[in-house]
């Protein structure tokens, strides 16, 4: 029974309807390569195979003559085997054949040394077969270029419409067959859980109808089925980031309330007036942090809006309502940096601040974990040490996580669990979408702060083909003799035969044999110390040019630091780029941003670079950098595709894509908003579509963002 006549078995008589879709690959009878299709699906279970979409359909028409056949097109031929194989030097096999009246060889191009015996056996002469493969004309005659693992099979097994779906590597595409054959069998009918007006309006299938359309097409594929998949999965990510909403809703907390003694003197140090992004998201927050619930809110900024400030002013409001604030940060050098802006501000307050970080040892370490537990220390900035065991406060009132996608859900949920009913404040400093706000954040209050602070620089933005570096180097030579410092960012640490990457070690010794004694060297395999130390040369100036990779991206501010090279700038994402350009334009001297990419330019790549050209507002580089490598290089936690959408691929298609997004959001608010419980016969069936897309129901770690 081949995989265009699955159809669905009565579901066994199980309590769980989801049994047979959540159990492992291994399953299904009959299956071959279990690891490999483990590996191409992304899990090892049914559900997961059921999931791993073909990327494309095949047409391929069955042809019993070849008067009307066209060059290139994927066919199926009715055939008769006329010799054997044979070879020619190091060229193709070839088996003689005739289609109808017509001659045909059949192609193949395998170098394997058994390759001429499989071939006769599966093509014995005399022997009528079907064989699918693509047609390429050769003296005024045809040729049918077989795949590396061809379709030879009687009529009914070979499909005239193909899923192609994405394979790896000794996993053929009748392996991947037969496995979703079976799967598609195990495949139960469930109850409806799509809105159902919306059903009729989109003309969208059932859930296993779609799954079946996708699996065994008797057609072109069309949208909709897709679709319907799509918004399933996007679906289940509302339902559960809106429970997740209201358990925050309901969450006892306390008022912490302030009377400016502390902010008053700390914002006269600051020197500049807050912007009104600041002053509008330290509003919102001042009135989480006054409310009798526990606060769950998103601090996001474009690079250099001025957030350090706002989360500042709110650790300062919890220490003025007498409790204790902390913020932690993903490395210690961004903690460090946060160090030194809380130092300055809080000395003026007379607030004491100290670090927490794995190199804070001894008696310094001692005295830390001393005023926390007494709380004569009110605010610390440290990393994940923060909540280590062994950590104790007195009162924890506010817990900031600063670039909080670069840590886990359950570490931030320990930092919180410090404290007693502690507010929580999350930062990104990369601007989200809408879109993303809504798939991937939608369980917190926004602040969205946009603008730059006061003595901000615009910083001019050019590209430039690496053929120009001679150039480059040379205008680099006039910029350092006057004084001018400089960072020069690379992708790689060191060089590699399979990557062409240029390297920070290579770059460093070309650069120092340039300017001797002037060019420093940061990445992230050095030692914090020998790291810390290169920074802390090029921040006073020992040094002039920095040479580095993406370890600068946040958490470095040098004033004096005027220019950014970014190497090969093609090979980053548009929003890494907006990072790394945010590193200068902070002092009050004009700054540069050059994108040098490398030779060969594709327009794809020229367009992102222009709109890093064009633009310095970082949510129209977030729009873009959306739909041209999906959200997960905006969140920084995943090189491309959107956060719980892996079965709509927004890139090619950003306005449906956010369409649904939206429609979505709205159902899944009006479905709890009837039914918080999840208890009507729609809110069982959501019940199985979150279980299906990997939503506990106890969402309880979502809770910490």
């Amino acid at each position: 029974m081949g995989i265009l006549s699955a159809r669905p078995e009565p579901p066994e008589t199980a309590e769980d309807p989801l049994a047979r879709l959540l159990a492992p690959i291994e399953s299904l009878p009959g299956l071959r390569k279990p690891e490999l299709l483990a590996r191409a699906a992304g899990g090892g279970r049914v559900l997961d195979l059921l999931l791993h979409l073909p990327e494309r359909v095949q047409h391929r028409p069955v042809l019993r003559g070849l008067k009307q056949a066209i060059e290139g097109q994927e066919v199926t031929l009715e055939l008769r085997i006329t010799g054997a194989p044979a070879r020619g030097g190091r060229g193709p096999w070839t088996v003689p054949a005739i289609c109808g009246a017509d001659p045909v060889a059949l192609i193949s191009f395998s170098r394997a040394t058994w390759a001429g015996t499989a071939l006769g056996r599966a093509f014995p002469q005399g022997a009528e077969r079907r064989v699918a493969g693509r047609l390429k004309p050769y003296q005024r005659a045809w040729q049918l270029e077989l795949d590396a693992d061809p379709l030879v099979e009687p009529p009914h097994r070979i499909p005239l419409w193909q899923p192609m779906w994405p394979l790896t590597a000794g996993l053929s595409w009748r392996n991947m067959a037969d496995a979703l054959d079976g799967a598609l069998k195990a495949l139960p009918d469930l109850p409806e859980w799509v809105d159902g007006p919306l059903l009729k309006r989109e003309a969208w299938p059932g859930f296993a109808e779609a799954l079946r359309a996708l699996h065994a097409p008797q057609a072109q594929a069309a949208e909709a089925p897709r679709r319907r998949l799509g918004y399933d999965e996007l679906l289940a990510g509302q339902i559960a980031l809106g429970l997740v909403r209201r358990r925050s809703r309901e969450r006892p907390g306390r008022a912490l309330m302030g009377d400016e003694s502390l902010r008053g003197p700390a914002l006269a140090a600051f020197g500049h007036a807050p912007t009104p992004s600041q002053l509008q998201a330290m509003a919102e927050i001042d009135a989480d942090l006054a409310a009798p619930r526990r606060m769950l809110r998103l601090l996001q900024g474009d690079v250099g809006a001025g957030k350090t400030l706002v989360a500042l002013m709110a650790m300062l409001r919890a220490v003025e309502a007498g409790a204790q604030a902390a913020l932690m940060a993903p490395t210690e050098l961004l903690a460090r940096q946060h160090l030194r802006s809380f130092e300055r501000l809080c000395g003026a307050a007379g607030v004491p601040v100290a670090l927490l970080a794995g190199s804070v040892k001894g008696k310094e370490r001692r005295r830390v974990l001393q005023g926390l537990a007494d709380g004569t220390l009110p605010i610390v900035v440290g990393t994940h040490a923060l909540f280590q065991e062994g950590v104790a406060f007195k009162d924890l009132g506010l817990a900031v996580v600063d670039e909080q996608h670069r840590f886990g859900v359950a570490q931030r949920l320990m930092l919180a669990e410090k404290g007693q009913a502690a507010d929580m404040l999350v930062m990104t400093a990369t601007p989200i979408p809408r879109t993303l706000l809504l798939t991937q954040w939608g369980e917190m209050a926004v602040s969205r702060m946009e603008g730059k602070p006061a003595g901000r620089q615009p910083i001019a933005t050019r590209i430039l083909s690496q053929e120009r570096l001679p150039e480059i180097v040379a205008r680099l030579h006039e910029a350092v003799a006057r004084g001018a410092r400089a960072y020069w960012v690379v992708r790689a640490i060191t060089g590699s035969e399979k990557d062409d990457s240029v390297a920070a070690e290579d770059r460093f010794a070309e650069l120092s044999a340039h300017f001797p004694g002037r060019v420093g060297l940061a990445h992230g395999l050095q030692d914090v110390a020998v790291r810390e130390a290169a920074l802390g040369d090029f921040a006073a100036g020992r040094t002039n040019i920095l040479v580095a990779t993406t370890v600068i991206e946040v958490g470095v501010d040098v004033p004096e630091a005027t220019i950014m090279l970014i190497e090969q700038a093609e090979r980053f994402g548009l929003a890494a780029l907006h990072q790394l350009r945010g590193r200068v334009g902070r002092g009050k001297e004009a700054s540069s941003c050059l994108l040098v990419h490398s030779p060969g330019l594709s327009d794809g790549e020229r367009r992102r670079l222009l709109v890093l050209r064009d633009t310095e507002d970082g949510f129209v580089i977030a729009e873009e950098d959306l739909k041209s490598r999906g959200g997960g290089d905006a969140l920084g936690a995943r090189q491309a595709g959107l956060p719980g959408a892996r079965l709509f691929d927004a890139r090619e298609d950003p306005d449906e894509f956010s369409r649904l997004v939206q429609i979505a959001h709205r159902d899944a608010e009006a479905l709890l908003t009837r039914d918080a419980a999840l208890a009507s016969p729609r809110g069982q069936a959501a019940r199985l579509l979150l279980r299906l897309f990997g939503h506990d129901l106890s969402m309880a770690p979502l809770d910490a963002g």
